[in-house]
């Protein structure tokens, strides 16, 4: 009754409790938000740093969720990321016996590679009309790779290459 009991009850409810995985799973996933947004701003983990007054090396631990995050530390990256604070959890899901979080590269977030952050960032660099011909060059190509046949794609192509001129004009998808 007296304090085996209360101990008892309250065991592994404390301050140093153990949850289902210590919050690894959440560490990385902050981390990989973390390490995604510096990607899309194009910063190195020193110049994130330099903004928040920590070492690289610091951040890099946050980035592999080697280390936790605190409250005031992440308060700090979303504001010098210009992002909020919620960005850090999207894509996490209600709770980790809800949802089993897999944060092992681009087939769980194809934004989660900088390959992809990088394609993205030079895409919009491209003026607009040879963008979208662009995109829909991407899409006759993708057709084309999914199985779709040749007619599919060289459709996806032509409607691309509809308003191009000159040399542009002349290239047609060959099927193989």
């Amino acid at each position: 009754m007296g304090s085996e009991g209360e101990r008892g009850e309250t065991q592994g409810l404390g301050k140093g409790a153990p949850s289902a995985d210590d919050g690894k799973a959440t560490d990385a996933h902050v981390g990989q938000r973390l390490r995604q947004r510096r990607w899309m701003l194009g910063l190195t983990q020193q110049q994130v740093g330099e903004r928040v007054g920590i070492k690289f090396q610091q951040v890099q631990k946050y980035e592999t969720g080697q280390n936790r995050i605190s409250a005031s530390r992440l308060w700090d990256l979303s504001r010098s990321l210009e992002v909020p604070v919620g960005y850090f959890y999207e894509g996490l899901g209600p709770t980790p016996s809800e949802q089993p979080l897999d944060v092992t590269g681009p087939a769980a977030d194809p934004m989660g590679d900088r390959e992809s952050i990088e394609l993205v960032r030079a895409y919009y660099a491209i003026p607009e009309e040879p963008r979208r011909r662009l995109f829909e060059l991407t899409k006759a190509m993708s057709d084309a790779a999914a199985g779709q046949g040749a007619d599919g794609a060289a459709r996806s192509f032509d409607a691309a290459t509809e308003t191009a001129e000159g040399p542009a004009r002349a290239l047609r998808l060959e099927a193989g």
